[in-house]
């Protein structure tokens, strides 16, 4: 299969492990036009990438990559592949600056789980943003000459129950991936 089709899903934690972990390995199989290899083995990230049109995390937590792997994640996204993070992945490899950065933000804590509502302020791909009283809950940019999709949606596995939010994801995943444009 061509690398725009393919994703690598990793779902490793070594710290704090969501309960939605099942659900979200089941939505980017389910909402895009993708093949999506899952794997919790840091090893899977020790070769070049090249094989895939992103990277997702899910929900990962703390050091879930090899100095190989970080390596590889980089040389992905530099060179024209996409990244996508679905909750918590500001909490994974968070003293390695160049994740960081990839993200634009880090995660300290959240408050109790409790609904909200978000507000979408612009449909093409906001820029800026920052902290405080209203924070972003999702963020894409451009990296290198790849591109890179954060949410922080997706806490509770009934998230991937909700068609708003099941828009959203693949949304975010397609616009990293770029399908028919990267790889092969």
């Amino acid at each position: 299969m061509a690398a725009a089709s393919r994703l690598r899903a990793c779902t490793r934690t070594t710290a704090h492990r969501h309960d939605s972990i099942p659900a979200a390995v089941t939505a980017p199989r389910a909402l895009g036009p993708f093949e999506v290899t899952v794997t919790e083995d840091p090893a899977a990230f020790e070769r070049p990438l090249d094989d895939y049109a992103a990277v997702v995390f899910l929900a990962t937590s703390g050091e879930v990559l090899t100095p190989a792997g970080r390596e590889h994640l980089a040389a992905h996204v530099e060179s024209g592949g996409g990244f996508a993070g679905v909750h918590a992945v500001a909490c994974a490899e968070y003293d390695r600056p160049y994740y960081g950065d990839l993200l634009g933000a880090r995660f300290d804590r959240h408050p109790a789980h409790q609904p909200g509502k978000a507000v979408i302020e612009d449909r093409t791909f906001y820029e800026g943003g920052g902290t405080g009283a209203d924070h972003r809950l999702a963020r894409c940019h451009e990296k290198g000459e790849g591109r890179d999709f954060c949410t922080a949606l997706g806490h509770a596995a009934e998230a991937y129950e909700d068609p708003d939010f099941r828009a959203h994801l693949p949304g975010g995943i397609n616009w990293a991936a770029r399908p028919g444009t990267n790889g092969g």
